[in-house]
């Protein structure tokens, strides 16, 4: 697909959804954390978000800058500063988690292990949404770490919608074989 590996998922009691990607970076953990828990870092590859109170309990609100004036409000339900954040988010995206360790072999001063988990509810289409939803973002995520943020004027869904065709195919039953 790209050189983010595939995303997983898991679904729980019908409709509760269980998303996980692991992403290596190239970049120091410090700047992947200011990257997934500042305003600055999240409007350079996922949304603006103002406010952003980075503490437990904090208020946040997310606010899509390819779809007009969206905003969807939420709470900052785990913050360990450099190592986890996570935002809760209702109703659309649920349970938001980003947990940063330092690369292999690095002393941490040269890569970051992202393990990234988002739980949301909704029905199966919408897992495979957000799936390529996600996929697309870290994509964004590794440009705006290389120095190349995403241009909001220029984004568009044509590369959200091949992932979302890719996610689709990988989750259909292979064929059975007739002779």
């Amino acid at each position: 697909m790209s050189e983010i590996p595939r995303g997983r998922s898991e679904t729980h009691d019908g409709d509760t959804h269980v998303l996980r990607f692991t992403v290596e970076l190239p970049h120091p953990p410090s700047e992947v954390w200011t990257a997934v828990t500042t305003p600055e870092g999240l409007a350079r590859w996922l949304c603006a978000a103002d406010p952003l109170e980075p503490r437990l309990g904090g208020r946040v609100v997310l606010h899509r800058l390819t779809s007009g004036d969206t905003e969807d409000p939420g709470r900052v339900t785990a913050w360990d500063p450099g190592s986890v954040a996570e935002y809760t988010v209702d109703p659309t995206h649920g349970r938001i988690r980003f947990h940063l360790e330092p690369g292999p072999g690095t002393g941490g001063d040269g890569s970051t292990v992202l393990r990234f988990t988002n739980e949301l509810r909704g029905p199966p289409e919408h897992r495979l949404d957000r799936l390529a939803a996600w996929h697309d973002h870290f994509e964004w995520l590794a440009r705006a770490l290389d120095g190349h943020p995403a241009d909001w004027r220029e984004r568009t869904s044509e590369r959200w919608l091949h992932l979302r065709e890719l996610y689709e195919r990988d989750e259909a039953p292979w064929p059975k074989w007739e002779p």
